[in-house]
């Protein structure tokens, strides 16, 4: 890892917590699929520490998990209303495989120790 991704003057201690951090975050979101609520502990892990990786390349990260759970709910609940007139299935089912792929690209990126773009995939 080189450490010119990092802040200047970050300890290496702390900078291996955050990268933890941010792998258990991918994990929540990765278990929402079978146990919903673990993304709503995954986005307040988000929001708590996304001050302290500000100008590292985890930001990057944090920025997609936020993202993506935020369109997600959303598509969710548009997929949810419509699914009474049949248009919605297809939303949900769209929405689903859109977070997982979004979900598997982000941890497949991060375990590579780089950052993530910030396109819709």
């Amino acid at each position: 890892m080189n450490d010119k991704t990092f802040l200047e003057g970050t300890p290496p201690h702390q900078q291996d917590q955050l990268r933890q951090y941010t792998l258990i975050a991918y994990g929540l979101y990765a278990a929402s699929i079978f146990v919903g609520l673990t993304s709503i502990a995954a986005i307040i892990m988000n929001y708590m520490k996304r001050d302290e990786v500000k100008g590292t390349w985890l930001a990057s990260h944090f920025e997609w998990q936020i993202k993506t759970f935020w369109i997600t709910l959303i598509a969710a609940i548009i997929g949810f209303i419509l699914s009474f007139v049949l248009i919605g299935i297809p939303i949900l089912f769209a929405a689903s495989i859109w977070f997982i792929y979004r979900i598997v690209k982000g941890l497949v990126v991060f375990m590579d120790n780089k950052p993530i773009g910030d396109g819709w995939f």
